[in-house]
């Protein structure tokens, strides 16, 4: 059950809703309009590892070597 992130076009209220089917009508919780955007949302990932998280490359977005190695562009 995937949680979203989600604007309102009327009011500007950012919120998250658990959506159980895509179909479904999201409404603001502030205004109650249906003018809605989904955001993208960043996300955490945890997890256990004895290796230390890659250095960020030239591009500062991941661990390339060299610029143009990523397809972060």
């Amino acid at each position: 059950m995937p949680l979203f992130e989600y604007e309102c076009g009327s009011c500007k209220t950012r919120f998250e809703k658990l959506v159980f089917d895509r179909s479904e009508k999201v409404a603001c919780r502030s205004c109650g309009s249906t003018n809605i955007s989904q955001l993208l949302s960043t996300f955490a990932v945890s997890g256990t590892s004895d290796r230390p998280a890659p250095e960020p490359g030239p591009c500062g977005a991941c661990g390339a070597a060299q610029r143009g190695m990523c397809g972060m562009q």
